[in-house]
């Protein structure tokens, strides 16, 4: 009876066991889908874990640099978007001059996962808005008019092609061209 007993608990162990293997397993395939980068990209994971006990070690790691501040913060968002809450504890911690930073880092890292990572790209562009802080919105703001590649283009229009979509041609655009020839097909 005590065998019966033993083997039976080793069995609920072993099984409890399988349950959290299944668990981790699944918890680090989710994570691993969650980034926008290539892993080669992402930041150390140490450091992403140093940051999110700590985000006002960033500050004084890279006190008066705001260059590699905003792009060493849009790294570890772009590896690990579960970083956010972490930034609000940044955003809250720093000094009014390094804010705008924050919010140029914020819209790099939009920017990056627009492609690869829409949904995280919104998220990103909600947590700004859900933002009460001018300077962060600012810096947002700048770097979004710094960047003209950040909004995407319609493929719809061509590189190049006037204004009215060319239903003009001849010297002068004068002429209306033929509404029933034919499309040239894309390439």
């Amino acid at each position: 009876m005590n065998w019966t007993l033993t083997y039976r608990c080793g069995a609920s162990a072993r099984l409890a066991a399988l349950w959290l293997q299944c668990a981790m397993l699944t918890w680090s395939v989710d994570s691993c889908f969650a980034q926008c980068v290539e892993f080669s990209d992402r930041a150390p994971r140490a450091e992403l874990d140093a940051f999110a006990k700590s985000p006002s070690s960033l500050l004084q790691k890279l006190r008066n640099e705001k260059d590699k501040l905003s792009s060493r913060l849009a790294a570890y968002i772009v590896s690990d978007p579960s970083v956010l809450p972490s930034v609000q504890t940044l955003i809250s911690e720093a000094p009014s001059a390094d804010r705008s930073a924050i919010g140029e880092a914020l819209r790099m890292a939009e920017a990056r996962c627009t492609l690869t990572k829409p949904d995280i790209a919104q998220k990103i562009r909600n947590f700004t808005q859900r933002l009460g802080d001018l300077a962060v919105k600012g810096g947002y703001s700048a770097a979004n008019a710094d960047d003209p590649g950040a909004r995407p283009v319609s493929r719809d229009k061509q590189v190049g092609q006037p204004r009215g979509g060319g239903l003009l041609e001849g010297e002068g655009k004068t002429k209306l061209i033929d509404p029933f020839k034919p499309l040239p097909l894309p390439r």
